[in-house]
């Protein structure tokens, strides 16, 4: 890895900084388990769902993708409605109620190998950024103990205040780079969602890293990936 390429560094945090990507495969497991056995529906959740419909997508295009997959319609709602509504707002503040018990109950700790790319790039004052769907960032990095190395967080709550669409889109990325001063081509995007990845490629950021935790090598080359690794720690050097 060549880091005089390249300025930046926009990561991803669930599955890429954090291995909160699992806590949060939990929460919709629970949430959509539910829903489906109150529903009568038979075909069940499982775990390719969560890659299929809802990886590194806006909570409420998650649950929109996952409900059109087994047939169900609901209204939006509004982003204020109780988690005991049944719309997508409702269910999204949901899966979001059981994604803060299961934080607060377990903690979470960064991925080492993530924790010493960070380290090596501050030694050479490469600039870094979050870029997340999530709308639990700040959380997740504070309890994480990561908060203080970022000066730029484009999540899912800047994301609705500033107007920026989700990923497959690149408009959160390009908006992290903007902010910390580097063209898309000096920028090297970290992702291990395959919508995340395809923003990064229709960005035209200057490095697609796809990295895997599950999503499959293949699956995040085909969507766009340049270099696809299993751990950060392989790029610190």
């Amino acid at each position: 890895m060549d880091w005089h390429s390249y300025d930046a560094a926009l990561f991803d945090l669930d599955g890429v900084l954090t291995p909160t990507a699992d806590v949060h495969m939990r929460a919709w497991r629970q949430l959509f388990s539910d829903f489906l056995a109150k529903r009568g529906i038979d075909q069940p959740y499982v775990e390719s769902d969560y890659f299929d419909y809802i990886d590194g997508k806006p909570r409420s295009d998650g649950v929109r993708a996952f409900l059109a997959s087994r047939g169900v319609q609901l209204a939006d709602g509004e982003p204020s409605d109780s988690p005991d509504v049944e719309t997508i707002c409702g269910l999204g503040n949901r899966k979001n109620e059981f994604f803060g018990a299961l934080l607060r109950e377990e903690g979470v700790r960064p991925y080492a190998g993530s924790v010493r790319l960070l380290d090596h790039l501050a030694e050479r004052g490469t600039k870094v950024a979050v870029v997340t769907s999530s709308r639990n960032a700040r959380a997740v990095l504070d309890a994480a103990d990561l908060r203080p190395r970022f000066g730029v967080i484009v999540d899912g709550n800047v994301a609705a205040e500033q107007g920026l669409r989700g990923k497959p889109s690149p408009d959160t990325f390009i908006s992290a780079a903007s902010q910390l001063g580097v063209p898309v081509e000096r920028a090297v995007v970290f992702e291990d969602a395959v919508s995340g990845v395809e923003a990064g490629h229709e960005g035209g950021f200057g490095l697609v890293v796809g990295v895997d935790r599950g999503v499959g090598a293949q699956r995040l080359t085909e969507s766009g990936a340049d270099v696809v690794v299993a751990d950060l720690a392989e790029l610190a050097s």
